[in-house]
């Protein structure tokens, strides 16, 4: 006895002629400001981890400093929480949180 598979492939989306793209949040890696770690430390760290220049990773050290907490880059979430794991190694204080 014969049986018959029924498939999709072939057919169209049925919202269109392209499928549905979902798109990941992207999360925020924020610095959090503390009392034990140098300006300079910082500013290196931020460098090592993220390649921001000298510049930028003293803007974001300040703005830490200032502010109690920066938003140090903005990215898929594995990418973050690896990059947070990072700075965590490094003795800094982090978190991530979904851009909303």
């Amino acid at each position: 006895m014969a049986t018959s598979i029924s498939t999709n492939v072939g057919k169209q989306n049925r919202t269109g002629d392209r499928p549905q793209m979902r798109s990941d949040p992207l999360w925020n890696v924020l610095l959090w400001n503390d009392q034990v770690n140098t300006r300079p430390y910082v500013v290196f760290t931020l460098q090592r981890v993220f390649g921001h220049s000298s510049d930028m990773a003293t803007k974001l050290m300040a703005e830490t400093e200032q502010s109690g907490k920066a938003v140090v880059a903005t990215e898929m979430r594995e990418l973050a929480e690896m990059h947070a794991a990072q700075l965590h190694g490094y003795g800094l204080q982090s978190t991530i949180a979904e851009v909303i």
